[in-house]
């Protein structure tokens, strides 16, 4: 199969990447550094400098794919809008790339109750996202109503992903930061009484259930991609022993969005976003086979110097 894939370069686009390559298919990656050119191509990956402002490019390559795959930017409405005019009609899967801060509640570090899955927020429900998550969720939609246009669209709404990703970039977001962070304070920090709680998902886990939605997904399909929860108090506790730091402490969300920005602290750092994916589940037989983010932190075998816990696989 023949697919154009967004985000080749980044964490979990470029470990999804290099899956696809080994199963045998033909992946073409999006890029807009020159640099990333024949790195990319050592991995198998055909590369395909552009951007995803590139409304002609999009298009042509999507057309010339058997199947498109945007893990990029989950709020690019102009992408999303040339991918789908390319492929009205073609029956092709279009994989979109969510995030599950969608029903992410800003917390400053204290927990709540509310556990989402795939039918509580379906189009129809009652259910409103936040102000600041409203357009990603229209644009999630708007994919998911592809379906409708003859594209077997699919959204892919993803949790905190851990892991040590197999493309250029190895490295996720919410939890290096925790380890950066603490590296350089020397002290593993949590936001407020790091009482809140995500659901996670191993990359290698992730990856499989795009590969399955890939070839199987009924078109208009919304899947949480998750395979437990944890606190960010005992992430940061795994933290502090995998690097021999004391912790965890506390920091107050003022000072965590001057580290880390707005969205970081508030979102991706200081807010609950619980969920369940029954739907991959049930629709696709998704397994997914490893268990446990703190397990994954403290079975650390050596802490690299620039980057995130190497754990032990």
């Amino acid at each position: 199969m023949r697919i154009f894939l967004t985000g080749a370069t980044g964490y979990l686009g470029g470990s999804l990447a290099t899956r696809l390559v080994e199963a045998g298919h033909h992946v073409r990656g999006l890029t807009r550094s020159p640099q990333t050119i024949e790195a990319l191509r050592a991995l198998g990956v055909d590369p395909v400098p552009g951007t995803l402002d590139d409304d002609m490019l999009l298009a042509q390559e999507s057309q010339a794919a058997d199947a498109v795959v945007n893990a990029a930017d989950s709020d690019h409405v102009g992408a999303v809008t040339a991918i789908v005019g390319a492929l009205t009609g073609s029956g092709k899967p279009f994989l979109h790339t969510s995030g599950s801060s969608i029903v992410g509640e800003p917390s400053n570090g204290h927990p709540q109750e509310e556990v989402y899955t795939e039918a509580d927020i379906a189009p129809g429900t009652s259910w409103t996202p936040a102000p600041d998550k409203a357009a990603r969720v229209a644009l999630d939609r708007r994919v998911m109503a592809a379906a409708d246009l003859g594209v077997r669209s699919v959204v892919l709404c993803n949790t905190m992903v851990y892991g040590t990703g197999t493309g250029l970039n190895p490295d996720s977001v919410q939890i290096p930061r925790l380890v950066r962070a603490a590296r350089e304070s020397g002290v593993a920090r949590h936001i407020g009484p790091g009482e809140n709680i995500w659901s996670n998902v191993h990359v290698d886990d992730a990856c499989d259930l795009y590969v399955r939605a890939l070839h199987s997904a009924a078109p208009g399909s919304f899947f949480f991609v998750e395979n437990g929860e944890a606190r960010f108090k005992d992430i940061t506790a795994a933290i502090a022993s995998a690097l021999g730091v004391p912790g965890p402490e506390s920091m107050d969300v003022t000072a965590a969005i001057e580290i880390w920005g707005y969205e970081p602290a508030v979102y991706a750092l200081g807010s609950n976003s619980r969920v369940r994916g029954h739907a991959p589940r049930t629709e696709l037989g998704w397994r997914p086979e490893h268990p446990s983010v703190l397990e994954w932190i403290l079975c650390a075998t050596g802490v690299d110097e620039t980057a995130t816990v190497r754990p032990g696989h």
